[in-house]
């Protein structure tokens, strides 16, 4: 076991951590002591009366420098102490576990099941287990021990993200049990998307947009000439077409982009060809749709937090309203406009008086259809607000 280390937060962070939030950050201790401590250390939280706080460990991670684990004093952080806290999530989605429509789908939330810098996916009886902290990967033996002990996988694999920049770590994913044969073909919903384990960082599909692909397909594609932007691998596309649109247009600069989305369509047996496939940056082919008189009923807003490319640089918390301008010139009248952001830096709230500012901009009426945040198997602590960082938001253009 990991011996334990003092650790002195400073007041104004103590009050943060009674209260429940389960992030450790940088400036709740001096830089000498960050400095003296290896990842992985396991800390004793005391505020600057001696009172517990709780007990951590140290990882440094975008988000902090650790997370607390328990406010227990007399709990252990060993095998027992991950068996407990992977059971009581895995037993919160059994039901999504008994549904053979949908095979893929978090586990294991980070934070919100408490164990801060681990998630674990499930895609059809592999396991997906990603890293955000060297610290808290210094425990892998004992949660693959724990994970083993609860389910019977057919494999594991994992993803390192603790770089120095945070960044995926190359390395070989697979862990242990049977090598998966990719692509991996799992159903959401009903729909079939193929996934690799195998291959960087992502695997195909992004599982906290389930919801809104099921809702996008049920109730809003069909007969619609639809526009997916950042379209990824055409996650989306897939969910409208099988919901009836008349055509999908999925746009995205990635070179990837087009052999990946053609293989979505490919195994949910829809003609790809019947489909529109650009690979263009969003924004040129904004430009280039204008230019055309393209217009359409559906326009599917998902851009990453910050990308960068030879010509622009786009930060959702500074550049979403102008990305939404852009949208809205290019959606019919009484058409819809999906708004999505995974950027935590800002809240709903915030985001709101994004979409406001565009429309006046505009001068476009709309009203608000729906939203969405996160599903329920992506687990959130109210402590933790910054965890909940999905915000979508479905758009109707009146005018």
């Amino acid at each position: 076991m990991t011996k334990e280390q003092t650790a002195v937060i400073k007041q104004r962070y103590a009050a943060k951590l009674k209260n429940g939030y389960p992030l450790i950050e940088k400036s709740a201790f001096d830089q000498p002591f960050i400095d003296s401590l290896q990842e992985g250390t396991l800390l004793r939280l005391l505020d600057e009366k001696g009172a517990f706080l709780g007990k951590g460990y140290f990882g440094r991670q975008n988000k902090g420098v650790g997370w607390v684990l328990t406010r227990k004093q007399g709990e252990e952080i060993d095998r027992p102490f991950f068996q407990s806290r992977l059971k009581a999530a895995f037993d919160k989605r059994a039901a999504l576990k008994a549904d053979d429509q949908t095979t893929v789908f978090r586990l294991f939330n980070g934070e919100g099941d408490g164990i801060g810098g681990l998630t674990i996916d499930y895609y059809d009886r592999f396991y997906l287990c990603t890293w955000y902290s060297e610290g808290i990967y210094s425990f892998r033996k004992e949660v693959y021990e724990a994970l083993q002990s609860i389910v019977t996988c057919k494999g594991i694999y994992e993803k390192k993200r603790f770089s120095a920049k945070g960044q995926y770590v190359e390395d070989d994913d697979f862990v242990s049990g049977e090598r998966g044969e990719f692509p991996l073909l799992v159903k959401e919903n009903g729909m079939t998307f193929a996934v690799y384990l195998n291959d960087g960082p992502m695997t195909g599909v992004f599982l906290d947009q389930r919801d809104v692909r099921k809702r996008i397909r049920d109730h809003y594609a069909d007969g619609k000439d639809v526009l997916n932007t950042f379209s990824y691998t055409g996650a989306f596309s897939v969910a409208a077409a099988l919901g009836g649109a008349r055509k999908t247009t999925s746009v995205d600069l990635a070179k990837r982009s087009l052999p990946k989305t053609i293989e979505q369509f490919s195994v949910n047996q829809i003609d790809y060809e019947a489909q529109d496939i650009v690979v263009i940056d969003v924004f040129q082919y904004f430009s280039y749709a204008r230019k055309k008189g393209k217009t359409f009923d559906l326009v599917i807003l998902d851009p990453p937090s910050f990308a960068r490319s030879k010509k622009r640089t786009f930060s959702a918390q500074k550049d979403y309203t102008g990305l939404l301008q852009e949208a809205i010139a290019l959606t019919r009248k009484n058409g819809l406009i999906v708004a999505s952001t995974n950027c935590s830096l800002f809240s709903m709230k915030k985001f709101h008086s994004f979409i406001r500012e565009a429309f006046s901009r505009e001068g476009v009426s709309y009203e608000l259809m729906e939203q969405y945040s996160l599903p329920d198997d992506f687990r959130t602590t109210k402590a933790f607000p910054e965890g909940d960082y999905l915000k979508v938001v479905f758009l109707k253009r009146l005018s």
